[in-house]
């Protein structure tokens, strides 16, 4: 990231404990608006603990998280509002069709109809769902339950969108919509801070990874960058993470 680059998320010495277990160790760390950033990372390294701080969901033992200018805890409803959020197992009201669930959404946020009924269409049609508008939720699979998240999650323009595990249960053309579609948010300035265990997606698409280990950020950069610090040159993401992953090497912070 430049230093002439706007940051958009600031994770300033974030420290979370449950009783005596440490999930996240004083992670500072910033992403750049219109940045399509990589949050990487085996189970049980810190991955959700720390999306659920970026989301508001729960606070960390200290350190300070900034969204857009607002401090996360001092102005929660401004720094959430710049957020549009997508768990990897999202909980939908099921007995709700989509175009019921977007005008539900859209009303938490104050969107007008005219916008949740613009966006929804578009998004339906996009993502294959266009048929499917009336139907209940509950009939969906995984994987349109995934999209049609995806699609509330916006309905607000959010400034950010936060992205766990996107491509969980997605035949391989909705992949490549959502990968596609990913792209031309970031083009538009949105950013995206995406974590997946499917590291195809995240070598295609982020253009800098952090790779968390243990509760510290193991390492940080492009592509290139990480495969410098694993000596990996010309390997792909999965060879360079499971490298950095399985060493015990100090953290090491590339800029």
């Amino acid at each position: 990231m430049n230093q002439n680059d706007e940051s958009i998320i600031k994770f300033d010495s974030i420290h979370k404990e449950y009783g005596d277990f440490t999930a996240v160790k004083e992670i500072t760390l910033e992403i750049a608006k219109g940045e399509l950033f990589g949050f990487l990372g085996p189970n049980g390294a810190g991955k959700t603990t720390m999306i659920r701080m970026l989301t508001g969901i729960i606070r960390p033992t200290s350190g300070r998280i900034n969204i857009g200018g607002y401090d996360l805890y001092k102005d929660p409803l401004k720094a959430k509002a710049m957020i549009g959020y997508v768990p990897d197992r999202p909980y939908l009201y099921e007995k709700l069709s989509p175009v019921e669930y977007f005008e539900f959404m859209g009303g938490l946020y104050n969107v007008k109809k005219e916008r949740i009924k613009e966006i929804s269409e578009k998004m339906l049609k996009l993502f294959d769902l266009w048929e499917k508008k009336d139907e209940l939720i509950e009939s969906f699979s995984h994987g349109m339950k995934q999209k049609t998240a995806m699609i509330a999650a916006i309905l607000h323009d959010p400034e950010i969108l936060v992205v766990d595990e996107p491509t969980v249960g997605l035949d391989p053309r909705s992949i490549k919509l959502v990968k596609e579609y990913f792209k031309n948010l970031t083009n538009e300035g949105k950013t995206l801070f995406l974590t997946t265990h499917t590291l195809s997606v995240a070598e295609d698409l982020c253009q800098r990874i952090a790779i968390i280990r243990h509760g510290e950020i193991a390492a940080l950069g492009t592509l290139t960058q990480l495969q410098e610090q694993a000596k990996l040159p010309g390997n792909d993401l999965e060879a360079v993470f499971l490298k950095l992953t399985e060493e015990e090497n100090e953290k090491v912070n590339i800029n």
